[in-house]
């Protein structure tokens, strides 16, 4: 699979050729010129930026990072974890591949190589401590009832599930429960939050592993515009693009179609609860929003055989502005990789890993967001691993096809997009051409002609655009 620098310049385009760990740089980084690495210096900072996140009183992770206290005697195993890099197990839960394809991404927790030499180095030397005075300003975090999107505009809250402490995972369908909006409003943002009767303590909250859902009308069937972000375990909020607000209307039904529930340890009872922050009244959105989901129904793993590769392919009928990477398997899944091919140029837009304890959605950079032609191919590698040494397979042993259990198996991509007329498609691609400073010729990784002002003849904006 060919790999593409982010910035190439070209003379013209040719057209026919769960214990969790979850922990972003600093020479190893912030070595001090004897060269021992200490946590209050330089470990201290690498935790702030990319673990306290979760691993602090009142989250999802079984242990707090917050202190010396709390972090020496997990020494060895944030070196062991953080290794592991873009492989599953890696701690902080970030997948992407360095190197490969598109590398800005938003909210990204990952660790360059020297933070990682920076956390092994500090391991190795037994966890020292450190100057008191060199460790960083504690980090504030929002109380529990605070919300990232401000106060909501709409609060929906969904049937409430108990579930054991030795439950075994549970997957099902939550009731339909009225949004309660009485005009049809554009949302600009949201969050979803886990609510349950837990106290304190860390880690061992939270039941709800991940929840997919999706608006219905006031009879029961599905919203033309019902598609929503996945919920998951320490996700952020999502603010959609200013140009394209998602449409709540009145009378729609919020409805959690898919929800995996994880026993935490604990007897607990929780439901989950959505805050919906809107544009103001009389806003119109600029752009259509959809989601690109495509994927394979034709899985066939063999017992006890790794580098299993599913491929499914897709052509973009209308130009395009993809959002988002999501790649979507199950246990036996280990990597996803997505290329576009257009014009006989084939580009890999990004590559992750994947563990299915943790599902991942990654959101492009603005200016990093794959802006892709009318008729763009897009081809999506889903490699799977069914043997021992994948720890999320419970019998390798078995066969494993298409199912919706978590023994089963799928191939999807869900990527939120941008649909763009040929007008809007050139003014993406020119505002990105002043901002990123393109020469005539120049290109960008996933957006082959935003270098040109006039484009080249045969492109479907320059041959007459959309059907």
């Amino acid at each position: 699979m060919m790999r593409t620098s982010t910035h190439i310049r070209h003379g013209g385009v040719g057209l026919g050729s769960l214990a969790l760990l979850t922990c972003v740089a600093s020479p190893v980084a912030g070595q001090s010129a004897d060269g021992e690495v200490t946590f209050t210096r330089d470990v201290a900072p690498i935790l702030q930026r990319s673990c306290q996140g979760c691993h602090r009183p009142d989250s999802v992770a079984p242990m707090s990072l917050l202190s010396y206290e709390d972090a020496r005697p997990w020494a060895r195993s944030i070196k062991q974890r953080t290794g592991l890099r873009n492989r599953m197990g890696v701690m902080p839960p970030w997948f992407i591949e360095k190197g490969v394809g598109i590398q800005d991404y938003k909210d990204d927790i990952s660790l360059s190589e020297a933070e990682i030499a920076t956390l092994a180095t500090w391991a190795d030397a037994g966890a020292p401590r450190g100057n008191p005075t060199d460790l960083p300003t504690p980090l504030v975090f929002a109380a529990a009832d605070e919300w990232e999107i401000g106060e909501p505009d709409l609060i929906v809250d969904t049937p409430s599930i108990t579930l054991a402490g030795d439950a075994p995972d549970w997957w099902g369908t939550l009731a339909p429960v009225s949004a309660g909006a009485t005009t049809d409003r554009y949302v600009q943002s949201l969050q979803i939050k886990e609510v349950s009767d837990v106290e304190g303590g860390t880690g061992g909250r939270f039941i709800f592993h991940h929840a997919i859902w999706t608006t219905l009308d006031a009879t029961g069937n599905p919203s033309r515009f019902g598609g929503w972000p996945v919920h998951e375990v320490g996700r952020n909020a999502d603010h959609f693009d200013p140009q394209a607000g998602r449409l709540l209307k009145a009378g729609d039904q919020v409805f959690f179609n898919s929800v995996h529930m994880h026993a935490n340890g604990e007897d607990t009872t929780a439901h989950l609860r959505v805050g919906f922050k809107f544009h103001p009244e009389g806003y119109e959105p600029q752009r259509e929003i959809g989601t690109l989901t495509f994927g394979s129904g034709e899985i066939d793993l063999r017992a006890m055989e790794a580098g299993q590769e599913v491929d499914f392919y897709t052509t973009l009928t209308s130009h395009t502005k993809i959002a988002t990477f999501e790649p979507h398997m199950h246990a036996a899944g280990v990597r996803m990789c997505l290329e576009s091919v257009w014009g006989g140029r084939t580009e890999t837009l990004s590559c992750a890993g994947y563990d299915h304890n943790w599902v991942k959605v990654y959101k492009y950079g603005e200016d990093a967001a794959p802006l892709l032609p009318q008729g763009t191919l897009l081809h999506v590698t889903a490699t799977f691993d069914n043997t021992p040494t994948n720890r999320n397979v419970v019998d390798p042993r078995n066969w494993s096809g298409l199912g919706h259990r978590s023994i089963d198996n799928m191939a999807i991509l869900i990527a939120p997009a941008l649909r763009l007329t040929d007008e809007q498609f050139q003014e993406e691609m020119a505002t990105r051409r002043q901002r990123l400073g393109l020469a005539s010729g120049d290109a960008v990784l996933g957006c082959p002609l935003c270098g040109f002002d006039v484009l080249p003849e045969g492109s479907p904006v320059a041959s007459g655009g959309q059907q």
